[in-house]
């Protein structure tokens, strides 16, 4: 029913996973991630169990591969799912039960992997896969979302289009970007115009928020307010409009 793509920067360590689907709200059901310990993706006859308790094995110091060793040995529905992972240092393991409705397989590489199922054929997961690596250069999110948008040109779940999500985590145990996309006719596109709202206030909004090494965050909002205030402006002065279907702010 899906197709996604499990990634590590290496030259940030940030963990990340897209994906798409012929199904409602997939990135309810898919990706599980903790920053610093390792991402999960559980799809095709979904088991969230793969994704809870794959990410408390990571965490426990286990191997991709032992983990996809244990979770499939107790599960007599195995071979009707697919999952794929990475943990925090790039080692990463891929599974595809030989019942996943064709077309399934997956691909893994250093740092990547793309698994998918009832897809429209192979090109699909390698030209996900050939985007990726053509993006090195892009930022993290921009590399997941060009991916698979280029496995949905190459078409996609093969039974159609409905949703889509992308998730990023650093080293926090809360995503730095949660998008999602649950019922729509180009989802894909709409995780695009998201992310464009996101650059105009919430990614810097994210850049203040506390972590385990600095619980205070920044408290002095003026830094950021200057930041989005001047990127409106250029907005404005460019003439573009806001890709936010917010209303317009009205002070008391």
């Amino acid at each position: 029913m899906t197709w996604s793509i499990v990634a590590r920067d290496p030259e940030t360590g940030h963990l990340g996973i897209a994906v798409a689907s012929r199904f409602f709200a997939v990135g309810s059901a898919v990706p599980y991630m903790r920053g610093g310990i390792g991402a999960v993706a559980t799809q095709a006859f979904v088991s969230p169990l793969y994704g809870t308790d794959g990410l408390a094995m990571l965490g426990q110091g286990k191997s991709p591969q032992d983990i996809i060793d244990t979770l499939t040995a107790r599960d007599d529905g195995a071979q009707q799912r697919q999952l794929h992972l990475i943990d925090a240092t790039g080692r990463n393991a891929v599974f595809t039960g030989a019942k996943c409705i064709d077309w399934a397989g997956h691909i893994i590489e250093d740092n990547v992997s793309v698994a998918g199922n009832m897809l429209a054929g192979p090109q699909v997961i390698e030209k996900t896969l050939a985007a990726y690596k053509d993006l090195a250069s892009a930022p993290f999110a921009e590399r997941l979302l060009g991916a698979m948008e280029a496995g949905e040109a190459a078409g996609g779940d093969k039974r159609g289009k409905q949703s889509a999500a992308l998730t990023i985590y650093r080293d926090q145990d809360y995503a730095w970007l949660s998008l999602r996309a649950d019922d729509h006719p180009d989802p894909l596109e709409e995780l695009w115009r998201l992310y464009n709202v996101a650059q105009e206030r919430y990614i810097h909004v994210a850049e203040t928020m506390p972590t385990r090494d600095n619980p205070h965050g920044l408290i002095d909002r003026s830094e950021i307010d200057r930041k989005i205030a001047s990127l409106e402006a250029e907005r404005i002065a460019s003439g573009r409009d806001s890709a936010s279907f917010a209303t317009p702010w009205k002070p008391s």
